[in-house]
């Protein structure tokens, strides 16, 4: 692929141009290669050669986690012998769908995560200790390392977990900036402190954080987890990276950390409500993308599930470009509880901000009335019901409403938030 970095630093005017051309191409490629979007070009009579605007896309009907199940294999655009990689999503909302990259595919997730590790500001000079799985079809992996090695970064391919092996690395090669999810720092916090490692003075200064918000969706300032990090470990640089296999590239921070910019070369979005309509600036929308330059399985229109706000001034870095806020939750995790709309970031940010509590997974279910109920599943010391109506206040005077909570060992959480076949911390149920 042609690559272009400057465009992100060039007039919105500019931006907006050069993705409607970019737009007409991937076009053409679906109207040629693709069963799933030929069959909707014909069904919903759409004429590939009209829309020739990003205003223009709304002529046609969005893509849905569904299609991808239903049709997986129809979205291929490419025969077997070009497939290189085939990974999966991660199956947040249903069953995991299979992706397939090709060679081509594969150079544009380098590229992608060459240009994320650039916006933290990253250079040559960084040794990057990757503490997230590459294997178990997990896309992220693979594409955080290849980026790195774009990059000229070095690299220690750690993986997740095991805190005693990451301290070991990190004072074995001097790594300065980790690839992490963020409560995992807590994690190395607590080993540190338990076996004397003075961390604020170790190599590692930076982490880009992965699966987890750092920072509040409306006004950037840290949130719970974001301040118990910052606290514990002020000279850690806290940078945030969204993405998904679906749109295979990211929305990144850069040092102003005022939301994740986008990278007008290899992707379009969109923020919709619920009938497909564009949100305005200020107003939650279902981030909704379009792949340019995509071989394998390109999508259209494809509603992620996710929900964030948008922001399209001028970045203090230069960029011209949208950014994201961090996610307040994801479509189908809305939980409607007693009259009040509730996403499980919120309900995560209560909780991690109550010293006491150990761990804690959280249950939605459906009662005998047909609604939402939420069961809070926790592990602490102070097992009484004093503690548990303090935890109640809390939410109530923070979201209005109170779970009903759970005391369970610490062992039995840890279990159900560590399935063997996950490749995430579990920390939502739903069982609706």
């Amino acid at each position: 692929m042609t690559r272009y970095p400057e465009i992100q630093f060039e007039s919105k005017e500019a931006i907006k141009s050069f993705q409607e051309e970019k737009l007409k191409i991937a076009l053409k490629y679906l109207s040629e290669n693709s069963k799933f979007y030929q069959k909707m070009f014909v069904e919903h009579r759409i004429d590939i050669n009209g829309i020739n605007t990003l205003l223009d896309l709304q002529k046609i009907p969005v893509t849905t986690k569904q299609d991808l199940q239903l049709y997986n294999a129809d979205f291929i655009c490419v025969p077997k012998d070009e497939i290189i990689d085939y990974v999966t999503t991660s199956g947040t909302l249903g069953e995991p769908v299979t992706f397939v990259l090709t060679d081509k595919d594969l150079d544009r997730l380098s590229y992608n995560e060459f240009l994320s590790f650039s916006t933290t500001g990253c250079t040559r000079e960084d040794v990057l200790q990757l503490m997230t799985t590459i294997d178990r079809r997990f896309m992220a992996g693979l594409a955080y390392f290849m980026g790195a090695r774009e990059l000229g970064m070095g690299v220690a391919r750690v993986g997740n977990g095991m805190p005693e092996l990451q301290w070991d690395t990190i004072g074995r090669i001097n790594s300065n900036c980790g690839m992490i999810v963020p409560s995992f720092l807590m994690k190395l916090i607590d080993f540190a402190e338990k076996n004397g490692i003075d961390y604020n003075n170790s190599t590692l200064q930076k982490c880009i954080c992965i699966g987890e918000a750092l920072r509040t969706p409306d006004t950037f300032e840290l949130n719970t987890l974001g301040k118990k990090i910052h606290e514990k470990w002020p000279n850690m640089k806290l940078y945030s990276t969204y993405a998904s296999t679906e749109m295979q590239s990211s929305f990144t921070d850069c040092e102003h950390f005022c939301g994740g910019h986008l990278q007008p070369e290899l992707i379009i979005v969109e923020f919709l409500d619920d009938n497909n309509q564009p949100v305005p600036e200020g107003e939650p929308g279902e981030v909704t993308i379009t792949n340019l330059g995509v071989t394998g399985m390109p999508l259209l229109r494809f509603k992620t599930g996710d929900v964030c706000y948008h922001y399209t001034d001028s970045c203090k870095c230069g960029r011209n470009t949208t950014r994201l806020s961090s996610i307040l939750g994801r479509k189908g995790q809305m939980i409607k509880f007693k009259g009040t709309t509730l996403y499980p970031p919120a309900l995560f940010d209560i909780l991690d901000n109550i010293q006491d509590i150990h761990n804690y997974v959280v249950e939605v279910y459906t009662n005998d009335l047909g609604t939402d109920e939420i069961l809070v599943r926790l592990s602490s010391s102070l097992q009484t019901k004093e503690f548990e109506k303090s935890v109640k206040d809390l939410f109530r005077s923070k979201v209005r409403v109170a779970p009903t909570i759970r005391f369970e060992s610490a062992e039995y959480i840890s279990k159900v938030q560590q399935p063997p076949t996950s490749r995430k911390l579990v920390k939502f149920i739903d069982l609706r």
